[in-house]
């Protein structure tokens, strides 16, 4: 069964839900899952449950609502500072409403429908207080400006309560930025949200700019290139640190003259004015000043072979902008003939090309040449680039990249092993993997056969890979290039490269080939246009500012072509210095070397999203998928394999449990027949002060299933139950099943819409309820629409009495089903008597005949034959009615038995469900099936904390199931007041996502005392399919808790769009394979199609 669950495996083969599918939100181009917002809502202090769904406001525009209950006052400001110290600016929610309770189902499940809509500045409502100072006046002019408001603001308001949001952030720092002067960083918006708190803000960030910016001399300054505004920017804002660090280092072997060595290096600093330029602010403008000299030397250490490594990582350090030069140069001591040279610059004044330049020129001027002066300097380069003539070329090459960014702009949505961070950290490591000469030739055969090159096989791979990974068909991914397309800056040392934005649109559909000539067009298209920055093509496009993470992409690929150039020193020889990279510009980046035939891979990823094992699975899928491309060019996107054979194995059958032999072929009324036998006195259910022993409730059930098979039902007839909490349901329940037919449970809370749609859907044709609803469910009767015959009433007896021994049915001898049917008529014709009639009215006294089977019984109920259908609620706002076979509702009673430990203390369950939902059977199945006894709880008891207790004091309850939002409550009421709950063995967390701080601190208070689970199913596979029972220590940080793994008989799988299993921590969708899968949709071929589909894993399963 396809379950429209989103999930993913864990390496140890457990399963984490992640949320509905169609619970997923896209807001201004971001999919967010609620449930991650929920998350880091519940760990702030105070508040108790929390509910965040997606809402368009007046406007038509999609925003983010937060619902919470909260102990004692808790301002929605408060709340909105704690996420954005954790959550990205588009996560926070836009609104937040403080409710007194959040609206639940009958069945204890959040009632999303019931969530009030947010009134325009939901919790705003803040005092007008006026500006006191100039600096809040000129913040209550922008921000009313900014907001679009009519209203004066206060310096009390809250930006956000006012209908702010990231995007709307973004502008306010611009704006702040052009008439204050200051720049304001973004995460500052939601840290100081009134104006009053934002004015001190930047009243104190003035004192230090004025501080740390030196005032301005008569000296000439230049303008900023455009690559080198974005990283004074980056520099800036964002703390970035070590991120635009270019460290490199080589090994010297021989004898080194170290005054030569110092003195190439002064040369160096000489020739190349970038060496010797500071950055800084002049009149609210980035500028850049070359100074004629600066301080320079050579920092001389000494270490060991075993110091070197932590030497180089130490010698790499932060660079003050202001203060060239932005180079240091190392001299490490190994041995008297063995050095380490370290150099670093800052990427604002070099790049990739620069570093080779450097190298290579200090070889020349180590050796005692002469170089030729340089033409012109960077600061040359930077003016000209300003220029009016440079400026119209870059226009005409504007409308292209513009072209490419038109429309809602993707959001790559990578699944990380940790949640995001509010502020991008640039902490990374490397991760590095081969592919021999042998294995590259087949890549670059295909490239010459296709008409592309190297980097487009490989590039159009990388975006298939992402594809794959996020089942996105729309991707940007990053890409360097050298931008020395003038012939005059080859020789200098700057910030040249551009970096190109590559929009690519790797569609299942597409075959690989024909995407790869699709990538060739664009990739040639970007190149054409290269000049065009890409800090003004952000700024063009209009991205939300999100300090969370990069604009338009986050992810890059390189394809380095060095020419591995022998370099040579008088008396010394020159060798790379292999040292690990600490950080990470981006989520991830891929760059691929050729080196002597070979290709060379290094994943370069961000350490507060990514674990080691995750991002070597994903090298493994890389070069698994350049495989399958290499072998099947042709094959078509979805066809390729991403996972690689022993991960398949894995996923398939280790992730699964071996297949138990099934539990004993019977149908379940059978099985609790057998029960009465063994427990003929027992207590099976209880209802306030009315109680039914396992005798009482078979010979009542036999009863009344004369009634029904006297009336016509027989097997696979469907009959509907329309009763209050009652022992009453349960008679009616076994009734249904001993007459061969199944049931559809009716809740009376339900419109009468509601159950008039699913009496007509189900057929049923008779109908049991009870005397006090008996008047509503003549109205049915009545109704054209449905094939409703007769009313039973459960709670008179005398309308069913009649033998209440069990029935040996053998064959059928009453004739066809159309006088069944007919019979049914012909009692409900009699009048508007309750009763169906009696067996005696079919000539039969209800004994058994020479055979042993009564006259006029419909033959054996068979374990393929339905037990029951249940309505869930469709998509379409119309129910859909789940037909769940014996079979299947047998195994899981099986698997709760063993798996739950039911046969190791005596079962006492305590009955919270409604009727209406499959939880129900359920409970059933783990009391009846083991001699338990059902304890079911009145309805007003369920929410009342108190009576709950009363009822598991009284009736020494050991199995409690509920939805996390009724346990939570409750278990935090019996730990306030220190209640006993000594009786207890099995605390059961289901049918919705419970989240880790919750579940963590039920554990810590109560797991010592009694077994503490969360269970997963759906009502197409009969109920439950797995549970999660690990230690404590494996509990993931934060989200939801794990749903476990399958167990007995139930098989997962997660799959993508094409049933192809994805790798473990990719997201995808859930699907569920076992005896438990229900038949399919009653009456709904159609969506029995869809969601039940023939298993690509297993022979003759359906998933």
């Amino acid at each position: 069964y396809r379950t429209g669950d989103l999930a993913r495996w864990t390496a140890d083969g457990n399963v984490d839900f992640i949320g509905r599918i169609d619970h997923q939100a896209k807001i201004r181009g971001y999919r967010i899952e609620t449930g991650e917002v929920e998350s880091q809502l519940l760990q702030a202090d105070g508040v108790r449950e929390a509910v965040v769904i997606v809402r368009e406001d007046g406007s038509g525009q999609k925003a983010l609502c937060a619902y919470y209950t909260a102990d004692g006052e808790l301002a929605a400001s408060s709340l909105r500072s704690a996420l954005a110290q954790e959550l990205p600016g588009y996560m926070i929610p836009s609104y937040f409403i403080r409710l007194e309770r959040i609206p639940l189902t009958p069945n204890g499940k959040v009632d999303r429908k019931a969530l009030p809509a947010p009134e325009a500045g939901a919790d705003g409502g803040a005092e007008y207080i006026a500006p006191r100072t100039p600096l809040e006046a000129k913040l209550c002019a922008i921000w009313q400006d900014v907001l679009g408001l009519q209203k004066e603001v206060g310096i009390g308001d809250n930006f956000f309560d006012l209908g702010g949001h990231s995007l709307r952030a973004t502008t306010l720092v611009g704006k702040v930025h052009r008439e204050l002067n200051v720049d304001l960083p973004l995460r500052d918006v939601f840290r100081h949200s009134t104006v009053e708190d934002m004015a001190e803000a930047i009243a104190n960030m003035e004192r230090q700019e004025h501080v740390s910016i030196p005032a301005v001399e008569q000296r000439e300054f230049y303008p900023l290139s455009s690559a080198q505004k974005r990283l004074y920017i980056l520099n800036q804002l964002e703390g970035a640190e070590l991120s635009y660090n270019m460290p490199g280092t080589l090994i010297l072997e021989g004898a080194l003259d170290r005054n030569r060595f110092e003195e190439a290096f002064r040369s160096l600093i000489q020739r190349h004015e970038t060496l010797r330029t500071g950055f800084e602010m002049a009149n609210g403008e980035a500028v850049q000043r070359v100074y004629p000299d600066v301080d320079f030397s050579v920092e001389h250490v000494g270490a060991s072979e075993e110091e070197a490594a932590e030497t180089v990582l130490a010698f790499v350090r932060p660079f003050d902008l202001a203060k060239p030069p932005l180079i240091r140069v190392g001299l490490v001591e190994l041995a008297v003939e063995r050095h380490l040279l370290m150099f670093d610059m800052h990427h604002i004044v070099s790049d990739g090309v620069s570093m080779d330049v450097l190298v290579e020129e200090f070889v020349r001027l180590y050796s005692g040449e002469e170089l030729e002066p340089l033409r012109i300097q960077y600061k040359d380069y930077a003016v000209w680039q300003q220029s009016v003539g440079q400026k119209e070329q870059l226009k005409r090459q504007e409308a292209y990249w513009l072209n490419v960014f038109r429309g809602e702009l993707p959001v790559l949505e990578l699944p990380t092993d940790y949640a995001r961070p509010a502020l991008q950290s640039y902490e990374g490591r490397t991760l590095q993997f081969s592919m021999d000469a042998q294995k590259s030739e087949g890549l670059k055969r295909l490239a010459a056969e296709t008409g592309t090159t190297l980097y487009m096989v490989l590039f159009a791979a990388y975006t298939v890979m992402l594809h794959k990974y996020t089942a996105q068909e729309d991707l940007i991914v990053g890409t360097p290039i050298a931008g020395r397309t003038h012939g005059d800056v080859q020789p200098l040392i700057g910030m040249f490269v551009n970096t190109l934005a590559i929009r690519n649109y790797p569609a299942a559909d597409k075959t690989f080939l024909s995407y790869l000539q699709e990538v060739k067009e664009t990739t040639l298209g970007a190149y054409e246009h290269q000049n065009y920055p890409f800090e003004e093509l952000v700024e063009k496009v209009q991205v939300a500012r999100d300090l969370s993470r990069n604009p338009l992409f986050d992810t890059m690929f390189t394809l380095q072509n060095t020419e591995n150039k022998e370099l040579q020193l008088p008396g010394l020889r020159l060798a790379p210095y292999a040292s690990e990279e600490i950080v990470s510009k981006f989520d991830l980046s891929l760059d691929v070397t050729e080196v002597y035939g070979g290709l060379d891979y290094l994943f370069e990823y961000a350490t507060s999203l990514y674990k080691k094992e995750t991002i070597e699975r994903m090298a493994k899928h890389y070069e698994q998928l350049l495989n399958a491309i290499v072998k099947s060019p042709k094959a078509k996107i979805a066809d390729l394999d991403l996972v690689t054979p022993s991960e398949k194995e894995q996923l398939l059958e280790a992730f699964n449990p071996a297949m138990s032999e099934l539990p004993q072929v019977q149908t379940f009324h059978r099985l609790f027949e057998e029960q009465a036998v063994r427990t003929p006195d027992a207590a099976a259910v209880v209802y306030t002060d009315k109680q039914l022993s396992y005798r009482e409730l078979n010979e009542r059930a036999n009863r009344l299933a004369g009634a029904l098979r006297a009336g016509g039902v027989g097997r696979e007839s469907i009959v509907g139950i329309l009763a209050e909490r009652s022992v009453e349901l349960l008679v009616g329940v076994i009734a249904v099943w001993k007459a061969g037919g199944a049931y559809v449970p009716l809740d009376p809370d339900y419109p009468a819409d509601r159950i008039r749609f699913m009496l007509e859907d189900s057929g049923a044709t008779v109908l049991l309820t009870q005397t006090s609803l008996r008047e509503s469910a003549a109205a049915w009767l009545e109704a054209k629409e449905t094939a409703l015959r007769a009313i039973l009433c459960l709670d008179d007896e005398q309308s069913y009495s009649g033998d209440g021994e069990n029935v040996a049915i053998g064959s059928l001898t009453m004739g066809n089903a159309n006088d069944s049917a007919e019979s049914a008529r012909v009692s409900a014709d009699q009048g508007d008597s309750a009763a169906l009639g009696s067996t005696a009215d079919n000539g039969s006294d209800g004994s058994l005949s020479a055979t042993g089977m009564p006259d006029g019984v419909p033959a054996e109920t068979r374990p393929h034959d339905l037990a029951y259908v249940i309505y869930t609620s469709g998509t379409t706002g119309r129910p859909k009615g789940v037909m769940i076979e014996h079979g299947s509702l047998v195994n899981t009673a099986a698997a709760y038995r063993q798996e739950y430990r039911l046969d190791r203390f005596p079962v006492r369950l305590l009955q919270l469900a409604s009727f209406s939902f499959d939880v129900f059977v359920g409970d059933i199945a783990r009391t009846l099936y083991n001699g338990g006894t059902m304890v079911i709880v009145p309805k007003d008891d369920r929410i009342d904390p108190a009576r709950l207790h009363g009822w598991i004091q009284e009736q020494q309850i050991t199995v409690f199931e509920s939805t996390p939002a009724l346990i939570v409550p409750f278990m935090e009421h019996v730990a306030q007041h220190e209640l006993d709950m000594s009786s207890m063995e099995l605390l059961i967390t289901s049918s919705d996502s419970c989240s880790v701080g919750d579940y963590r601190v039920l554990q810590e208070r109560f797991g010592s005392q009694f077994r503490i689970i969360n269970s997963y199913g759906v009502t197409e596979a009969a109920i439950d399919s797995s549970f999660y029972d690990e230690p404590l220590a494996k509990l993931p940080e934060t989200g939801s808790v794990p749903i476990g793994k399958a167990w007995l008989n139930a098989r997962f799988y997660i799959v993508d769009a094409h049933l192809n299993p994805v790798p473990v921590g990719v997201l995808g969708e859930l699907c569920i394979g076992g005896p438990g899968v229900a038949r399919g949709y009653l009456n709904r071929p159609d969506l029995t199609e869809e969601k039940f589909v023939d298993s690509p894993f297993v022979a003759g399963e359906r998933l």
